[in-house]
């Protein structure tokens, strides 16, 4: 009876500990925070733009986050709820399990005392023991007394223990269904911010799509800008790669020149010897291995360590701004008015100038003008950079220059907001930057 009570008990337990989700309430309200955090900046940066100018592109990117971000501090309290739904059924099972095995202990602990109360007198006892067919045996019948006396008093403290443990589930599901008024409350407070905040997204694309075709001039005018950069850009990696291509060929040629130098040097001092003698010739028996084809022709002994370093450090790049707000991603992004802009880079808002800075080691491959803004693309070995839309541009071009050294200020755009566009690549193609730069 012992062993099946801890048996029961066990599996209890255990289911109780099964039931338990695999994330915790400490876990959402942590990402709630930082949710919430997320949503105060970009309600700053929201207050700051309106501030200066009238709805853009710029307001509506950040209003369309912003309500991004109150759905999922709704979605981040529905969770709560389902878990503490799923801990309301659990705690309300656990009780429903005590009172059963309160039950079933009272009916055996009842089945005890009422065999006791029959065979109370001392009498019975001692006609027990002495009845017994030997020493032996009259030894086992009193420890089986013993135990038996022992397993009721065993019997009423399960039973005041398990009363104790029904009574702390009973706690915790009044304090759960506290949680989950508590919870409530809030996301109908939540849902009442993000329809204010969507409301506010519907003027701001309406304002929008009344600056019509002042809006479109724009957007042609930012993808002729765009192409020019992209153009610049290949141009750059282009003029690289001609002129390693040509460092190659001039060293190779040196070479030659070098080896022939050595050849007549050699006849000139041994006449004697064979005219077809060559360096071949007299080294046959040894085998030159061929030369490993480099992996990028832009790499030379000057930048491999850089392009190492630089691969390494995916993922976890500074931003070229300290301060900023990505206001187009890389890839396609969809306007107010439903036209889709490709951008080869991204797009960060900021305050007008605004230190841009190098995001790490490299030498300025070139720094060019686009309309009335500048370009400063930086390689670094086989991978290049590129920071536009500045102004007062600190560099030169051929310039080694740190990671984090300024490179330039930011400017205007059409909208009049400050923004840098960046750019990583290699000789291939375009990156997606954000992969390459760490999370804020």
């Amino acid at each position: 009876m012992v062993k099946a009570f801890f048996t029961f008990l066990l599996v209890t337990l255990g289911g109780v500990v099964m039931a338990q989700p695999p994330q915790t309430r400490e876990d959402l309200e942590k990402q709630k925070q930082e949710l919430k955090k997320e949503l105060e900046q970009t309600e700053r940066m929201l207050s700051d733009n309106k501030a200066k100018s009238k709805e853009n592109l710029v307001q509506w990117k950040l209003i369309n986050d912003k309500v991004n971000i109150q759905d999922r501090i709704i979605d981040n309290i529905n969770r709560d709820i389902n878990l503490l739904d799923n801990n309301l059924v659990t705690t309300q099972r656990d009780i429903n399990r005590y009172d059963k095995l309160l039950d079933t202990l009272k009916q055996e602990y009842a089945k005890s005392m009422v065999y006791a109360y029959k065979n109370r007198s001392n009498y019975d006892y001692l006609n027990f023991i002495f009845s017994a067919s030997s020493f032996n045996d009259a030894i086992k019948r009193i420890t089986y007394l013993k135990s038996y006396r022992n397993y009721r008093e065993m019997q009423g403290q399960n039973i005041l223990r398990t009363q104790e443990l029904r009574k702390k589930r009973i706690e915790e599901l009044s304090s759960t269904k506290e949680k989950k008024s508590t919870v409530l409350e809030s996301k109908d407070k939540e849902m009442a911010v993000l329809e204010k905040e969507q409301k506010e997204k519907d003027r701001i694309l309406s304002e929008l799509k009344k600056q019509g075709k002042q809006l479109n001039d724009k957007m042609a005018a930012t993808r002729k800008q765009l192409k020019k950069v992209d153009n610049a850009i290949a141009a750059a990696i282009k003029r690289a790669i001609d002129a390693a291509n040509l460092a190659s060929k001039k060293a190779r040629e040196e070479e030659e020149r070098r080896l022939a130098a050595e050849r007549a040097n050699a006849a000139k001092n041994n006449p004697t010897a064979p005219v077809a003698s060559t360096p071949k010739a007299n080294n046959a028996p040894k085998k030159t291995e061929p030369k490993k084809a480099p992996e990028s022709v832009l790499l030379n002994p000057e930048n491999i360590a850089v392009n190492a370093n630089f691969i390494n450090n995916r993922g976890s790049l500074p931003w070229p701004v300290d301060k900023g707000y990505t206001l187009m991603h890389f890839g396609s992004n969809t306007l107010p008015s439903g036209t889709v802009l490709v951008s080869n880079g991204i797009s960060v808002a900021t305050d007008i100038g605004t230190p841009v800075k190098a995001i790490f080691d490299g030498t300025v491959s070139n720094i060019v003008y686009v309309d009335e803004m500048q370009v400063v693309i930086v390689q670094h070995g086989k991978y290049f950079s590129t920071y536009s839309n500045l102004s007062n541009v600190s560099v030169q071009r051929g310039q080694a220059i740190q990671r984090g050294q300024v490179v330039g200020k930011a400017a205007a755009n059409l909208d009049g907001v400050g923004s840098v566009d960046f750019y990583i690549n290699d000789e291939k193609g375009f990156q997606d930057p954000e992969r390459w730069l760490r999370r804020r």
